[in-house]
C-alpha cells in the first residue's frame, strides 16, 4: 500500500522547506503546478495523499483537487494556503472534497498530524475496497464452480468468456473492472431455471424452437433477480440483466453507462464464445458476429478481432484423471463412461471440478485419455 504523498505549490522555496522538514517521516514527492501534478500522479501514482496550495497559474488548486477527486477517487486531498478566506474554503470542500483545510504558516507538528490521519483515511478506504473487491470475486468463483456442476456447458462458459470479457473492458477504459470480471464468471446464473435440453440443444448447434426460445431469453432477468439483494452488486445485476439486448436497442440510450457497455461486452463475447465452441476458428467466428446487423457494438468485435489468441507458453497433453492438475483446461468435452457431461470444452480444472473428476473415475469411470492444456510457464 502506497505511502506517497504530493505536494503542489507554485513557490519553490516552500516545496523545499516541506521536504526538510518531512522528509523522515514521509516519502515526499513535489510539484510546482496543477499540469505537472497530474503528470507525476499517472507516471508515479498512486499516492495516498496529494497537499496543494490554492493560489497557482494556470490550474488553481480547487482545480487540481476537483480534477484529482474524479480521476483518483481513493487519493485523500488536502488544502494549504494562505488564501483562508470562507469563500474557498467553502468551494474547495463542495468541488474538491478535501480533507483538511489548512493555513499558511502551518506548524510541523499540526500537519504531521494531518498528514498522519489522512493517510489512516486511505488505508481505511483502500482496503475496504480491497476486501470487497477480493470477497466477492473469490465467493462469486466459488459459486460459479459449484452451480457449474449444476449446468456445465453453461456455467463453464463462465469461466472461459471471464478472460477476453476483462481485456475488452481495460482496452476500453472501464472503471469498474471487477466488476466485468464478476459479471462474466456468473453471466449464465440464471440458467439454473431452465431444463437442461435447452442449454445442450443451443452448445449442440440446433435450432431451439419458439418456447424454448422465449425460456432461453428469460435466464438474465431470472438471473439479475438472483443477485439483486446482494450489497454492492447493482452494476453486476444491470449487466448481467441486459446481457441479452440488441446493440439496436441501446442505440437509443446514449450516452452508455458502464453496465449499458458491460452487458454489450458480455453480449459479444459469450456470443463468439458459443460460435467457437461449435468448431468455428477464430476468423469465421468473427466474421459471423459481424453479419448480424443491428446485435453488436461493432467497436467491441473490433477489440475481440485484436486480441491475440496464440500462446507458446500453452501445450496440448492428453492425460488419465489422475494425472490431472488444478490450472489445466479441457481441450474437449470430458465425459464420463454413462455419457454424463463432466466438465465441458474450456472448464478450467479447479479443486471442486477435479475432486468430482476424481470422484466419478472411481464410480461411474471417465472415457480416457482427456485432453487438456497445460501452462507451461
Amino acid at each position: 500500500m502506497t505511502d506517497k504523498i504530493l505536494f503542489v505549490d507554485d513557490e519553490v522555496q516552500i516545496l523545499e522547506s516541506m521536504k526538510r522538514q518531512l522528509r523522515r517521516r514521509y516519502n515526499v514527492v513535489t510539484a510546482e503546478s496543477g499540469k505537472e501534478a497530474l503528470e507525476i500522479l499517472k507516471k508515479e501514482g498512486p499516492f495516498s495523499v496529494v497537499v496543494s496550495d490554492m493560489r497557482m497559474p494556470v490550474m488553481d488548486g480547487i482545480e487540481l483537487l476537483a480534477t484529482i477527486k474524479e480521476i483518483y477517487p481513493d487519493t485523500v486531498r488536502m488544502m494549504l494556503t494562505g488564501n483562508a478566506d470562507q469563500e474557498t474554503a467553502i468551494e474547495a470542500v463542495n468541488k474538491g472534497q478535501i480533507f483538511r483545510f489548512l493555513n499558511k504558516p502551518c506548524s510541523v507538528a499540526t500537519l504531521v498530524t494531518s498528514l498522519a490521519l489522512a493517510q489512516r483515511q486511505y488505508r481505511l478506504v483502500t482496503a475496504e475496497k480491497e476486501l470487497l473487491n477480493q470477497t466477492l470475486k473469490g465467493s462469486v468463483k466459488v459459486l460459479s464452480e459449484l452451480l457449474s456442476f449444476a449446468s456445465p456447458a453453461a456455467f463453464s462458459s463462465g469461466l472461459r468468456i471471464r478472460s477476453p470479457v476483462v481485456r475488452i473492458a481495460e482496452a476500453m477504459a472501464m472503471e469498474e473492472i471487477w466488476q466485468m470480471e464478476i459479471a462474466a464468471l456468473i453471466s449464465q446464473i440464471g440458467c439454473v431455471t431452465l431444463p437442461t435440453e435447452i442449454i445442450n440443444t443451443l452448445y449442440a448447434n440446433r435450432e431451439l424452437d419458439e418456447e424454448q426460445w422465449q425460456m432461453y431469453r428469460s435466464h438474465p432477468e431470472a438471473g439479475a433477480r438472483l443477485l439483486e439483494k446482494i450489497p454492492h452488486m447493482e452494476g453486476v445485476t444491470a449487466i448481467i440483466r441486459n446481457q441479452l439486448k440488441d446493440f439496436s436497442e441501446f442505440e437509443n440510450e446514449e450516452p452508455f453507462g458502464e453496465s449499458d457497455l458491460g452487458a454489450q461486452i458480455i453480449r459479444v463475447v459469450f456470443d463468439y464464445n458459443l460460435l467457437r465452441y461449435q468448431a468455428l476458428d477464430h476468423k469465421d467466428a468473427v466474421r459471423r458476429l459481424r453479419k448480424r446487423k443491428g446485435c453488436y457494438n461493432t467497436e467491441i468485435i473490433n477489440q475481440l478481432e485484436s486480441i491475440p489468441l496464440s500462446d507458446e507458453s500453452v501445450q496440448i497433453a492428453s492425460l488419465k484423471i489422475r494425472e490431472l492438475a488444478i490450472g489445466m483446461v479441457a481441450e474437449e468435452d470430458i465425459i464420463a463412461q454413462n455419457d454424463t457431461l463432466l466438465a465441458p470444452k474450456g472448464q478450467e480444472i479447479t479443486w471442486p471440478v477435479l475432486q468430482g473428476l476424481q470422484n466419478f473415475a472411481k464410480t461411474v469411470g471417465v472415457k480416457e485419455p482427456v485432453r487438456v492444456w497445460i501452462n507451461t510457464d
